[in-house]
């Protein structure tokens, strides 16, 4: 099972939302999760795996079964593999037992363990990292999953969740 995951960010509050699917075509989620999270941490620059996280981790838990792939919006690697991106705190976390694939929509200035990944007729491309999952995969993964955009469905989706714009399925 692949999960895709997000955070949005309310005053002193989170909203967490995940989504999951058995193959990298789906068009549709299995399960749909919204977490409302309070007592969130402050941002601290260079430090946004500390906020992002625990509600992560939180709405992992509302899952039915364990993911053996998650999908974040943002960076396992800032920079070499040294560099630690909020995908490998949350691949750490999961005990390195699951593959995180982390997806941006903006360049992380000097990550150099990175694939750019076009879709749709976009010419700006996703930014793919990965760790428990090869690069090239992960980034061919991204490029296959349904959608006519640069932003897959159900990536697209499970942004809208956690910003309250759809009601889980």
């Amino acid at each position: 099972m692949i999960a895709c995951l997000d955070v949005d960010y309310r005053d002193a509050g989170a909203s967490a939302a995940s989504i999951t699917f058995r193959d990298w075509i789906d068009e549709r989620p299995i399960e749909e999760a919204v977490v409302a999270i309070t007592g969130v941490q402050h941002y601290e620059p260079g430090q946004f795996y500390r906020r992002e996280l625990p509600c992560l981790q939180e709405v992992l838990r509302a899952l039915e079964k364990p993911p053996t792939t998650v999908i974040i919006d943002g960076y396992v690697w800032l920079g070499e593999e040294s560099d630690w991106g909020l995908g490998a705190h949350l691949y750490q976390a999961l005990r390195k037992q699951v593959g995180i694939i982390g997806v941006a929509k903006t360049r992380f200035r000097g990550t150099r363990v990175v694939q750019e990944v076009l879709r749709g007729g976009s010419q700006r491309p996703l930014y793919v990292t990965a760790v428990g999952v090869e690069l090239a995969e992960a980034a061919r993964r991204i490029r296959e999953m349904e959608g006519p955009f640069r932003v897959p469905t159900l990536l697209r989706r499970v942004d809208q969740l956690c910003r309250g714009r759809v009601e889980p399925q």
